[in-house]
């Protein structure tokens, strides 16, 4: 089913470009890995690490409850199906939906193009999040991207996609001292609260 290695541990690619949502969910097992299919290519990551999963956590605590409390968007963390031209789907590490876009959280899944996505930077896969999916998710038009890396406890934010290049035209490193305000919501979080007291900051 999936053909070859993309890097050594944690990501395959299958070589066959003829994945859809269909295939995806007829032939996929639940398994704990995460199967996201870009532009017809399918992509198995295993699962990821603790501290992967207590930032996902974090962006969920500081983005997207005080969000939800004041009534404006709605935020989930992968496991998700997200639905959008390229993506067939894709399962972001958190995902963020204004209220007045709730319309394409339908039928189990996400049905368009959300407000915002923020990855966790794998140190096994970096050119999967800030490459293929970076490009990807700019022809589809969201408008705003978080890559929260954490070796060096920082986030790169892209913004302004521009569909005919495939990429965005703004691009901006977060310092790990900083804070990281979005783009269309009245939401900011300190970007060292999303590393800070995790048990285990292992990558």
């Amino acid at each position: 089913m999936i053909d070859t290695v993309t890097r050594p541990t944690l990501t395959l690619r299958s070589l066959d470009a003829a994945w859809n949502y269909e295939r995806w969910e007829r032939e996929l097992p639940d398994d704990g890995n995460r199967y996201e299919i870009i532009d017809g290519v399918l992509y198995m990551t295993t699962a990821p690490s603790f501290f992967h999963q207590w930032i996902s956590n974090r962006l969920y605590r500081f983005v997207a409850i005080p969000l939800e409390d004041q009534g404006l968007a709605y935020g989930v963390t992968a496991p998700i199906g997200l639905i959008m031209p390229g993506c067939d789907p894709v399962q972001p590490d958190f995902v963020l939906v204004s209220k007045a876009n709730a319309g394409i959280i339908a039928d189990r899944r996400i049905r368009g193009v959300p407000d915002l996505i923020a990855e966790v930077l794998s140190p096994n896969n970096p050119e999967l999040d800030t490459a293929t999916k970076r490009q990807v998710y700019a022809r589809a038009g969201v408008p705003e991207y978080w890559v929260v890396r954490p070796a060096t406890r920082d986030v790169l934010v892209y913004r302004t996609p521009d569909s005919t290049q495939g990429d965005y035209t703004s691009e901006q490193v977060i310092r790990p001292d900083a804070t990281l305000t979005a783009l269309h919501f009245p939401v900011s979080v300190a970007i060292a609260n999303l590393f800070a007291g995790a048990p285990d900051t292992t990558l």
